[in-house]
């Protein structure tokens, strides 16, 4: 893992002042775009579009602090106009192009990542594999943005405002894995992304036909890699997450594939203060 990000990386500033292409990356580099972004994202804490915008404008400001006129840099670094360029030096740098030239400042910069192997993994995390023939989700969805640490407050809401009938009736719907009430995110952003938006279904797996007033996710026969995660609801399922990109990916010969991850809760509190509960995540052979 550490070598294929080190060779993304390396693929980053010899493409600076280009065009990326992360799925050519992705192949090169014997994985998928997929994984590859998702990855990254988890190991970086930042996506990979917002870490190749930092590093491109943090080169820029070299430039623009030298003698060439600001669209010749703008050309050379990929926009199309001043103002295009303009707006992506500002959104880094919180300066224009035009006023870190005259003042010499402020810069804010992004050093180039570096990794390094540190010796971890002294945590058991407690996953199976499992092959599941095609099923369908069904229950009610929407559109939330994506919290990486603490309890979602639209998501909160939107399980609130279902009258307490729905999840029963729901409850009774389901007949295969993952078992019971369902938490699926679905239409996730690649570079898993704070604040982008993600579809949100409350649900419930189930191997036949549902009733049309629900809405519905088709999933394809596949692998998934299920772990089981048990404590403070909901930090030990975020925490458990971020360990399978840290710790369990990179020891283990799978790779994530397209498709909703799904969260079984098995045992809750009342309050939901802690609870027992699966992450299910589609998976494929590395």
């Amino acid at each position: 893992m550490i070598d294929l990000l080190t060779r993304l990386i390396a693929r980053v500033e010899d493409r600076l002042t280009d065009d990326l292409n992360v799925g050519a990356v992705a192949r090169d580099l014997g994985t998928t775009e997929y994984h590859l972004r998702r990855i990254f994202s988890s190991l970086a804490g930042m996506p990979l579009s917002e870490y190749v915008r930092r590093r491109r404008m943090t080169v820029a400001a070299g430039d623009v602090l030298g003698d060439d006129d600001l669209l010749s840099i703008a050309v050379r670094h990929g926009y199309g106009s001043t103002e295009a360029f303009g707006r992506a030096f500002r959104a880094v740098h919180g300066a224009s192009p035009g006023e870190v030239r005259r003042d010499g400042g402020p810069l804010r910069t992004q050093p180039k990542l570096r990794l390094r192997l540190t010796v971890e993994g002294n945590t058991r995390m407690d996953a199976r594999i499992t092959e599941r023939p095609a099923f369908r989700l069904v229950g009610h969805s929407t559109r939330v943005p994506l919290i990486h640490e603490g309890v979602n407050p639209q998501i909160q809401a939107f399980i609130a405002s279902l009258p307490a009938e729905e999840h029963a009736r729901l409850k009774r719907l389901s007949d295969t894995e993952p078992a019971g009430l369902l938490q699926v995110s679905a239409d996730v952003d690649p570079d898993y992304s704070e604040g982008t938006e993600l579809t949100y279904l409350h649900g419930v797996a189930v191997a036949g036909e549902a009733p049309g007033d629900l809405d519905a996710i088709e999933i394809p026969a596949g692998t998934w890699a299920v772990f089981r995660a048990a404590g403070a609801y909901p930090e030990v399922l975020q925490s458990t997450w971020a360990a399978t990109a840290t710790d369990w990916f990179p020891s283990n010969p799978w790779r994530l594939r397209p498709g909703p991850s799904i969260v079984s809760v098995l045992e809750r509190a009342d309050d939901f203060s802690t609870a027992t509960c699966e992450l299910w995540l589609p998976v494929e052979a590395a």
